[in-house]
């Protein structure tokens, strides 16, 4: 979840240059004072703190694989890596097997199965890839040796021991992507305390081993960023011309109007509910695609701040919906 695009080869360099390799942190004064500062603002122990700093090393690893996001591939290249035939077949057995669940949350909370699982199917495969990064490492090396985004990964890093205090977990044990994101649902620390929820009743929030809480949990990301019940995500369209890149922008926030989109013949009357809407141009196989975001389209962005990302969890969800309506055949022998 909220994947954090690197800066360049030339970055990743400096970057290396300035790791303090497998030295530890403890005793490095930005270290000992955020220490200290969490200890008085929190009511830590800061001698347990110091302790648990004094086994983290530079995990070189991280700063490597946050440099080199799939984010900045092209949509020809990004869309293979998760719309693939076998994610489609697993993400209809993922939504076989929790059907009941799916549709008591999706009545629940008014996001749709589909997009459920589409997120747990991009984010870790249904479970099967969560993360093989100890976090408490991750954030410490992203919070102190990583210039370009120290001061979000430092305040994620007091989110993450916050949040193990909350929910009772070992800070030493937990693991994550290469930016901390954890989890089924690969929620960053402070999602996790704002966003999850314990639809199980078990006292916990377990975003690790209970469908329950996981699904409940990212429908309830959904909806705390306004999704839209029963409004469409977006539609592609050919376009008459190139006037339609008047349209463009670099934010993620959509601004188009419904009459803006039918002044530049992107889509005709009544054929879509009320805006804002995004127009977006992605590189396709054979050229620019065009498309229209909805919405919704923007909240899937709140979950992961690029459209290849969102146009990915989409393309996702229609096809293992669309696999899903497949009537089976029935296999029988005389």
């Amino acid at each position: 979840m909220k994947r954090l695009v690197g800066q360049s080869a030339l970055l990743l360099t400096i970057l290396c240059m300035l790791s303090p390799g497998s030295a530890s942190y403890l005793g490095r004064a930005e270290v000992d004072t955020f220490v200290a500062e969490l200890a008085r603002r929190h009511s830590f122990d800061e001698y347990e703190l110091r302790d648990l700093f004094r086994g983290v090393r530079t995990q070189q690893r991280v700063l490597e694989a946050i440099a080199r996001p799939a984010e900045a591939k092209p949509w020809h290249a990004y869309r293979p890596i998760f719309v693939t035939d076998s994610r489609i077949r697993q993400g209809t057995e993922f939504w076989n097997e929790h059907a009941a669940l799916l549709s008591e949350i999706e009545s629940d909370l008014g996001v749709p199965a589909e997009i459920l699982v589409a997120i747990v199917g991009v984010e870790t495969r249904y479970g099967r890839h969560r993360g093989s990064f100890r976090a408490l490492d991750t954030l410490t090396t992203l919070a102190f040796d990583y210039p370009p985004r120290s001061a979000f990964f430092r305040r994620e890093l007091e989110q993450f021991l916050l949040l193990v205090r909350d929910e009772g977990l070992d800070a030493r044990r937990v693991s994550g992507s290469y930016a901390a994101a954890m989890g089924m649902p690969q929620f960053i620390s402070s999602s996790y305390r704002e966003y999850a929820v314990d639809y199980d009743k078990d006292g916990r929030r377990d975003l690790w081993d209970s469908p329950e809480d996981v699904l409940a949990s990212v429908a309830n990301y959904f909806r705390r960023h306004g999704w839209r019940r029963g409004d469409p995500v977006t539609f592609a369209v050919t376009p008459d011309g190139t006037d339609y890149r008047d349209l463009l922008r670099k934010e993620l926030q959509p601004r188009v109007t419904l009459e803006q989109l039918r002044s530049h013949r992107l889509i005709g009357a009544g054929q879509s509910p009320a805006g804002p809407f995004t127009v977006m141009e992605l590189q396709g196989t054979s050229g620019p695609e065009v498309w229209v975001g909805h919405y919704n389209f923007y909240v899937i962005t709140r979950y992961n701040h690029s459209r290849l990302y969102a146009m990915a969890v989409h393309q996702l969800s229609r096809a293992v919906r669309e696999r899903r309506a497949q009537p089976q055949v029935q296999i029988t022998t005389q």
